[in-house]
């Protein structure tokens, strides 16, 4: 009994945590009917360029359970829910119930965790503090698994809009100067650098759908620069809403913030390559010295003990 037990525990962990897996990534992938996809459109216009998968059953069950496991992570004030909310947005996730469907995948990688941690644990140690502390191991690190995954994304995300910001504002200069209101030039940046800067893109298509609406423009560009978490967009954004607030030249004041992106854009560019030398040192130390040393010397170290020997 105790052999049968040993053999099927594995791969009834295994099973479990493949459901568990699926029923987290299915929870972004869930198919809907027709009104609910318009109104999913109207909040996120990227929403219309995303491919869905389908696994509608796995992913309703999720979000049926999304609130009751988040509620075990709710958080304690409105500031620490904004704060979630900035986080979630830096990383492209704008919907309304983004963050419970965070907190309820980190709750249900917590289970997840202990799951196979436990597994293992009890049965490679048995019920011993190794045993223990290997599923307290496994918890944790798959409870801050979302956390890391969620940095990841944002940073590469921020990355993505600060180089793909200068050809926007050029294409923004351009059409300003052309004649074109504020508002016609984001329309236009949208429709032209969308397959190339889709990031970008995406937050200018939600600050359109927000003019639209009627939103007051400071307002769209001050979320703007919350939403994407560049520095150089809050500038730009502070930029904008003085040159409205005062009657200044707009034209003048994106042209200087295009100007300023491309030379900090050319900076870091020089600056990494000035660093290229020392981090190639390493490299060279541990893989290419080595091989060149035998090389040189591996033939006179051979004779020399052959005349040894002799």
């Amino acid at each position: 009994m105790e052999m049968e037990l040993n053999t099927i525990l594995p791969w009834a962990i295994f099973a479990v945590c493949t459901i568990g897996v699926w029923a987290v990534f299915s929870a972004f992938s869930k198919e809907e009917n027709r009104a609910t996809e318009r109104l999913a459109e109207l909040r996120d216009p990227g929403s219309r360029d995303k491919k869905k998968k389908a696994t509608p059953m796995m992913g309703k069950l999720f979000e049926k359970a999304a609130p009751a496991l988040s509620k075990a992570l709710g958080t304690k004030s409105e500031l620490e829910e904004n704060e979630l909310r900035v986080r979630l947005a830096n990383a492209g996730y704008n919907q309304s119930n983004a963050a419970q469907m965070y907190l309820a995948i980190k709750v249900a990688m917590l289970g997840i965790g202990t799951l196979f941690g436990g597994g293992f644990g009890m049965l490679a140690y048995g019920a011993t503090q190794k045993g223990y502390f290997s599923i307290a191991i496994s918890a944790g690190v798959c409870f801050y698994l979302p956390e890391l995954v969620l940095r990841i994304m944002a940073s590469s995300r921020k990355q993505k809009v600060f180089l793909s910001l200068p050809d926007a504002l050029d294409l923004l200069v351009v059409c300003v100067e052309a004649g074109l209101g504020l508002d016609a030039g984001m329309r236009r940046i949208a429709e032209e650098l969308g397959d190339t800067h889709k990031e970008l893109c995406e937050e200018i298509n939600l600050c359109n759908m927000q003019l639209q609406m009627g939103r007051v423009r400071r307002d769209v560009l001050h979320d703007l620069g919350i939403r994407t978490g560049v520095d150089d967009v809050r500038a730009l954004s502070a930029i904008l809403i003085q040159a409205e607030r005062f009657g200044s030249s707009i034209a003048q004041a994106l042209r200087v913030q295009s100007d300023a992106m491309r030379v900090k854009r050319r900076q870091m560019a020089e600056e990494k390559a000035q660093k290229t030398a020392v981090q190639m040192l390493f490299p060279m130390v541990l893989f290419i010295f080595p091989g060149i040393f035998v090389v040189l010397v591996g033939p006179a170290a051979i004779k020399m003990m052959e005349a040894g020997v002799a």
